[in-house]
């Protein structure tokens, strides 16, 4: 944003570390052929939609869910490593569908040793349960080389999908300086001022293999993107199957992006005040989704007096009340790079804002893998997913705070995080 197991045995490096779990040790790969893996005792979460299993037991083979149900129901195979969750709650793995990787942290991430970039992945995103991100604005390049370690095995982290440099109004860039101050890497940004600067510029991330486009609608210093240049942008990605979001900074800014088509909304706009009903029927029409970023205004105004602040919170927490009374789509995002990395008072805000933990649970889950196509294999608690995996100490239908409280972190049946116990 401008303006503003062992736990793996690879964790913290390649150093093997062989973690006591109860009766299992787990120095070993649970995904290997004919091994298996189980979390037994916890109260299971399938979906936000079904009741939970008390008692259950998910049982996982090869990086898939092999089986789930009550412990009394279900079979384990001989030899099964066990996880004793009795009294934990199970989830499905969380997506965090607006971060970031442009902070100086992450530069040059080919040479990043492998301990240091498995302790920032962890402080960053699985220690809060992110199995799944989507990065809005970072260099392609980078990330891809980011990427491209988790993947390999060399460090435990999530699934990341980026759109990779985001696409901007002329002169939109922030100078080196305000970049420096805010911590954020230099790099260059295409800038767009039509229809063909915006579809030559889709194009060449899309060949380069992103997985969806990033515009930002307006600029402080100078005039908004037309709504041709989104549409062609949005033409290009669609082309190739990838979503386009799309940083809002006011409602004029979102009613422009929802007709040019654009897919999610990254940001409520609470300095243009609350959002009418041509916005939000405009953005139920064209069935866009909205990561609402509600800390993060918050966080900005954090020098201001505290009725400015108030003021400012309350009226993101309103355009996020009136989305989802009119039966919108969210995806949890929190701006994640920008603003500090523990997403408690983002949960807390969202559940001001009258969102249920059932709802908040399914943006943060089968929301957006509906929304990016993959409620095939992420998103729930079923036989035959991936076994992307969360285990938290509290129930979060109890008090909406325990969705920090992570326990565990599993992706692809592999423990990525564990707590300090």
């Amino acid at each position: 944003m401008w303006n503003t197991p062992a736990v793996v045995t690879m964790l913290l490096g390649s150093a093997i570390l062989p973690i006591l779990l109860g009766t299992a040790v787990f120095g070993q790969d649970a995904n290997s052929v004919g091994g298996y893996l189980a979390l037994v005792g916890g109260t299971v979460y399938v979906s936000p939609t079904e009741e939970p299993i008390r008692d259950g037991v998910v049982l996982i083979q090869g990086g898939k869910i092999v089986a789930v149900g009550s412990k009394a129901s279900t079979h384990l195979p001989k030899e099964t490593r066990t996880v004793d969750c009795s009294g934990l709650i199970v989830t499905a793995g969380f997506w965090n569908s607006h971060v970031h990787f442009f902070e100086r942290k992450w530069a040059n991430a080919a040479a990043i040793p492998a301990a240091e970039l498995s302790r920032q992945l962890q402080d960053m995103l699985t220690r809060y349960g992110f199995t799944s991100v989507f990065d809005l604005g970072s260099m392609w390049e980078n990330t891809r080389q980011l990427r491209g370690r988790i993947e390999s095995g060399e460090v435990p982290g999530p699934r990341i999908r980026t759109t990779g440099e985001a696409l901007l109004p002329p002169g939109a860039l922030p100078s080196d300086t305000v970049l420096n101050m805010m911590g954020v890497m230099k790099f260059p940004a295409p800038e767009i001022a039509d229809a063909a600067q915006a579809t030559a510029a889709s194009r060449k991330l899309l060949d380069e293999g992103v997985d969806g486009i990033k515009l930002f609608a307006s600029s402080p210093r100078g005039a908004p993107l037309a709504e041709s240049a989104m549409q062609a942008a949005v033409h290009e990605a669609h082309r190739s199957g990838q979503p386009v979001f799309v940083h809002t900074n006011s409602g004029t800014d979102v009613l422009t992006a929802v007709r040019a088509g654009v897919d999610v909304v990254a940001h409520t706009t609470p300095h243009s005040g609350p959002w009418d009903e041509t916005i939000l029927a405009a953005m139920k029409e064209r069935r866009v989704a909205l990561t609402p970023t509600l800390t993060i205004w918050k966080y900005y105004a954090r020098h201001d007096r505290v009725s400015a602040q108030e003021q400012i919170a309350s009226t993101a927490i309103g355009q996020l009340r009136a989305w989802v009374a009119a039966g919108g789509t969210v995806l949890f995002g929190n701006d994640l790079g920008a603003v500090d990395y523990d997403p408690t008072e983002e949960y807390t805000l969202m559940a001001e804002s009258g969102m249920s933990f059932r709802q908040i649970l399914a943006s943060l889950t089968t929301a957006p893998a509906e929304r990016f196509g993959e409620s095939r294999q992420l998103g729930r608690v079923a036989a035959g997913l991936a076994a992307d995996l969360v285990v938290l100490k509290d129930d979060p239908a109890k008090n909406i705070r325990a969705l920090t409280e992570v326990q565990y972190t599993l992706r692809d049946g592999k423990i990525i995080y564990r707590a300090d116990k």
